[in-house]
């Protein structure tokens, strides 16, 4: 495992190595003599200045071949782009995962969306939680033939339908602008004027905490919606168990930044429940409009508060989604057979580099 934080622990005790750039005062002479060459070397052979080199270089050489991996998986582009020209230096197959603001707000950044085109034949493979990343990508020119869209999934035997409340509405996420919160809040806050019986818990916390708070507020909602802040997994766990409506107003940001495929709707469909949500990034690639939730445009109150209320009014109707959302989960969303998927992809890639090799070799 390569890792760019110094202070990051491996839960599994694997074999890991952590890369953060030396502090100044750990540079050898001759590295900081390296340092302007080797940075414009970079640009000019991988369009970015943050492929490793000099003794960082070397600690991950070293590191790769006293472990001797089969084949590297590089999470998230930004990290792919740094790895994958040592990678090659070693023959080493290499594989990027794509999973959100590395296909999205990362490629407003022109030498960035340079260093992913310069990436792209280096790779061996690339998986992306969504389609959607992928043709932002290709939209960019940086797309590869040996491409799969794998989502991160959830373990649908952890979590599973438990005793629904009713009228319960669960919206979970950081309380930040990609997320929304204050239009959820907006359109709960006005089906819940017509519905009596219907609540809000928010689980999350954010910049824009205090913004959702003063909404309840001025709707007179305190009674309604219950801001639970950051919770642990099995916190959020236990809360989609027993909640019935899972809401999510995803927009892209204004640096760009997009979902991939939210996992917390994922893991809202394994626990049985409806959705309501935007027409944004990958969502629309597992919720089906009228049949296991509800879409709307990015931003649109009114028609999301419309939405929110077909579901608070008819409660065979959420029955419905959730029975069709846990069975998509099983089928679709489980992590164990989304791993496989991977394993089976780099397996094949990396069997194929050394049957190529092999038939190169004279004799």
């Amino acid at each position: 495992m390569l890792s760019e934080n110094r202070k990051s622990a491996d839960p599994f005790d694997l074999a890991h190595h952590c890369w953060a750039p030396p502090r100044q005062r750990d540079r050898t002479f001759a590295d900081r003599m390296a340092i302007l060459s080797s940075k414009l070397r970079s640009l000019t052979l991988h369009r970015t200045t943050r492929v490793p080199y000099g003794a960082r270089r070397r600690d991950i050489i070293a590191f790769l071949n006293k472990t001797r991996p089969d084949v590297i998986l590089a999470e998230f582009g930004n990290v792919a782009m740094r790895i994958a020209p040592v990678a090659n230096q070693l023959g080493l197959p290499i594989f990027c995962y794509f999973r959100g603001a590395d296909a999205s707000s990362q490629l407003r950044m022109p030498l960035r969306a340079a260093a992913y085109r310069r990436m792209m034949p280096r790779l061996d493979g690339v998986f992306s939680v969504s389609q959607f990343l992928l043709d932002e990508l290709a939209d960019n020119g940086a797309s590869h033939p040996n491409s799969h869209v794998v989502p991160s999934g959830v373990n649908t035997d952890l979590f599973m339908p438990g005793t629904k409340k009713p009228g319960s509405i669960l919206a979970v996420g950081r309380l930040i602008e990609k997320k929304r919160p204050d239009i959820t809040l907006r359109a709960f806050c006005e089906t819940a004027k017509q519905v009596p019986d219907i609540t809000l818990d928010v689980v999350g916390d954010g910049p824009m905490r205090e913004t959702c708070e003063e909404i309840a507020r001025a709707y007179d909602m305190c009674d309604r919606i219950t801001f639970h802040g950051a919770k642990p997994h099995g916190y959020v766990k236990s809360m989609l168990a027993q909640s019935e409506v899972f809401v999510q107003h995803s927009v892209r940001a204004k640096n760009g930044s997009t979902e991939g495929l939210p996992t917390a709707i994922q893991e809202a469909m394994s626990c049985g429940m409806a959705i309501v949500s935007t027409r944004h990034a990958g969502i629309p690639e597992a919720v089906t409009e009228a049949v296991n939730g509800y879409l709307v445009p990015e931003g649109d109150v009114d028609g999301y508060q419309r939405a929110i209320l077909r579901l608070a009014v008819d409660r065979q109707l959420v029955r419905a989604m959730a029975t069709t959302n846990r069975q998509k989960a099983v089928d679709c969303y489980d992590n164990r057979k989304l791993i496989k998927i991977v394993e089976r992809e780099i397996i094949t890639a990396a069997n194929e580099r050394r049957q190529l090799i092999a038939q190169r070799r004279p004799g």
